[in-house]
């Protein structure tokens, strides 16, 4: 399979400069640092998708977290919203390891590529609606890279459910007007406009802050989903999810940043 479109895309992604408000708040935030962070170097540049070329399965999410992908360079990397998102991959078998703290960590995925609408850490972890749609051609071409293959895709909040769906539609897929809203648990087929296959479209609540300290997301209901998706895409899932009250089944030991 020729992987090299993808490798182009994702070096175009990490030197796009097309929003200035983002582009100033990324590198401001890779000067100053945090505290906790000194010692790193930031990347402070647009974040590219993570995950194999080949991916049946897709997670978008919503853009890098400041202190995040913003600094270590991967998806959902360095934060405890990837915290949340990996051990979930990691327990139905979709990740070689349950932690991502850096790139070159050794973490790999089975199967799964992540992505985001938007790929600069936005201020407030609120990109604008026209940086969304300035961004979107980058999710567009992703998809239409991994079409021969992608088979089931997981958006992550309304955010990236609002941001997604028009891609889809740009990226030759079937959306259904008026275009469902976004919920927990719900489910789409989109057809290709040429007949050339099917996709299924998974909603699931943002593995934020907000909502895992809640409990609004718990992790088993994470699992649940990943592992419908994985099953949907035919990707082989191991371990089943863990019986609730178990390690990390409380929401408030969980507190990731926005990924």
């Amino acid at each position: 399979m020729d992987t090299s479109g993808l490798t182009v895309l994702d070096q175009r992604v990490s030197e796009c400069r097309a929003c200035p408000r983002l582009v100033a708040w990324r590198e401001e935030v890779a000067r100053t640092k945090r505290a906790a962070f000194a010692d790193w170097t930031y990347w402070g540049r647009p974040v590219p998708g993570f995950g194999p070329p080949d991916a049946r399965l897709l997670i978008v999410g919503l853009a890098p977290a400041a202190h995040g992908g913003n600094r270590t360079g991967r998806m959902f990397t360095g934060d405890r919203s990837g915290d949340v998102l990996y051990q979930a991959l990691y327990d139905v078998g979709l990740a070689s390891q349950p932690t991502a703290v850096a790139a070159g960590d050794g973490l790999e995925l089975s199967g799964v590529r992540v992505t985001s609408p938007v790929h600069c850490a936005p201020p407030a972890n609120k990109p604008t609606p026209g940086e969304r749609d300035t961004c979107r051609p980058w999710l567009v071409r992703e998809l239409r890279l991994l079409r021969p293959t992608l088979r089931a895709a997981v958006v992550l909040g309304a955010f990236g459910w609002q941001a997604a769906l028009p891609a889809f539609a740009e990226a030759d897929w079937n959306v259904p007007r008026p275009r469902p809203k976004f919920a927990h648990g719900t489910r789409i087929t989109l057809d290709s406009t040429d007949g050339g296959g099917r996709l299924d479209l998974f909603g699931c609540f943002h593995v934020s802050q907000r909502n895992t300290f809640t409990g609004r997301l718990t992790p088993a209901m994470l699992r649940e989903v990943l592992t419908e998706a994985a099953r949907t895409a035919g990707l082989p899932t191991t371990g089943g999810p863990r019986p609730a009250g178990g390690p990390g089944e409380n929401g408030a030991t969980q507190v990731p940043g926005e990924g």
